[in-house]
């Protein structure tokens, strides 16, 4: 094992050996100022490989001044050497020069090497890491991370979160943004995580941390939407971006009153309908009793269902609506076709068509026999049972015809009879006595 290990440290020793002779190094023409930065590369290496961070320092800090453009190792393992350093030392003041040093080895690498795509991400995270509780560093940190974005389409989807609480120090120390801006910053930071789920990534933890960040700002609620966000909409109706974000921001903070809300519900529905949007939509009318508003959003809705269950409840909506509109007929057939299509509903539809059938006394009385104008109670009285509704059942046969009744009439009970009218049913009579 030992021998092993020889062999391998003289193998990285030799394959060091190669890298520095190949191309890429700029040794000093200067055969003394040559065999110094020899001598110094080696010493940094040897203290870095043995995480004497601090010591390592002094030399590469001679070659960054002296021989900047040696090669770009020296900024690679400069950004680990100063690291290491500031975590080493307990003294403030140096642990504040060795964390600007990192951020100097990365400008400075910049500036010879101009590949800054392949490390601002990395330098936005360190500049998280020394300065997030500076507020005079803040903004730099935060311009770092942008130009990562700008120069990369992304960055790392673990520091989203990072990023944007970055937003939320700048804005709670410095007041930097509107709440727009903050806004804007926000659905930026969500629409890289998009991205990256996009590519396959779990972005789940960075969601949930850029969410919780958004509720610890407290800039959204309810007001917010309707006051701030709602006239902008008013004044621009067709900005498709903003109704979105009204719209999610008032399901996400259950602002649904507010007449900011319906405005981007309607423009939602109106040019990317779905079975959700147009369900609630048609609720929201239904709710200030706009049936003529109501009906023709719900049929779109029934069009856009996916199953039977959402095919049910938009019926049973419809079945309301011919209700309320004197529609009877096509409110029955609605709440039949509800049951039918989502048996937890029966309770609710035949619940109904008791109701339809206990409203029609006058537009069913003929006149001529009483036991048939009161036979539309008895059809009542079993859509109420099927519907297992004991109240209305109650209702229901305390109107029924009595013995005497039929009795006069020449009719049992037990004796079958159709309701006529519209209802149009056949029912067993029975009397309420």
């Amino acid at each position: 094992m030992k021998i092993k290990s020889t062999l391998m440290v003289m193998g990285a020793m030799l394959l060091s050996g190669l890298v520095q002779a190949q191309d890429g190094w700029t040794w000093p023409a200067d055969a003394v100022q040559e065999a110094k930065a020899r001598e110094l590369n080696a010493a940094y290496t040897d203290y870095m490989k043995s995480d004497q961070f601090v010591e390592a320092t002094k030399p590469l800090h001679w070659l960054l001044v002296n021989t900047p453009e040696l090669n770009e190792s020296i900024y690679i393992n400069g950004v680990k050497i100063y690291e290491g350093a500031q975590k080493a030392t307990t003294d403030a003041a140096k642990k504040l020069i060795y964390q600007d040093s990192v951020m100097a080895i990365y400008d400075k690498r910049g500036q010879i090497y101009k590949n800054q795509e392949k490390w601002m991400e990395n330098k936005a995270y360190y500049g998280y890491q020394f300065f997030k509780g500076d507020k005079t560093r803040i903004p730099g940190v935060i311009k770092d991370f942008e130009k990562a974005i700008e120069l990369n389409g992304n960055i790392n989807p673990q520091l989203v979160g990072a990023y944007f609480d970055l937003i939320y120090r700048d804005n709670a120390f410095n007041k930097t943004y509107t709440g727009e801006q903050v806004l804007a910053k926000y659905e930026m930071a969500n629409g890289l995580l998009n991205k990256s789920e996009e590519e396959g990534k779990d972005v789940t933890s960075s969601r949930s941390l850029l969410e919780q960040v958004l509720v610890n700002m407290e800039l959204i609620d309810c007001a917010f939407i309707e006051n701030t966000m709602g006239p902008k909409l008013a004044a621009d109706p067709t900005n498709e971006e903003l109704a979105n974000q009204i719209f999610k921001y008032s399901v996400q903070y259950k602002c649904y009153s507010s007449n900011s809300f319906m405005a981007a519900l309607e423009f939602i529905d109106s040019k990317n309908p779905t079975f959700a949007t147009s369900q609630v939509r048609a609720m929201k009318y239904m709710s200030t009793r706009d049936f003529d508003k109501a009906q023709p959003v719900l049929e779109k809705a029934l069009t856009l269902a996916e199953n039977n269950k959402q095919k049910g409840e938009v019926q049973m909506e419809l079945a309301k609506i011919h209700a309320q509109s004197g529609r009877k007929s096509q409110a029955r057939a609605a709440a039949r076709e509800a049951a039918t299509l989502n048996p937890e509903l029966t309770a609710s539809a035949f619940s109904l068509i008791g109701d339809l059938y206990m409203s029609s006394s006058n537009d069913c009385r003929g006149g001529e026999s009483r036991a048939k104008d009161q036979s539309i109670f008895i059809a009542a009285y079993a859509a109420y049972q099927r519907a297992g509704d004991s109240k209305g059942m109650g209702e229901a046969r305390s109107r029924f015809p009595s013995k005497e009744e039929l009795f006069t009439e020449g009719l049992q009970p037990g004796a079958s009879m159709s309701t006529g009218c519209w209802i149009g049913e056949t029912v067993t009579l029975a009397t309420r006595d």
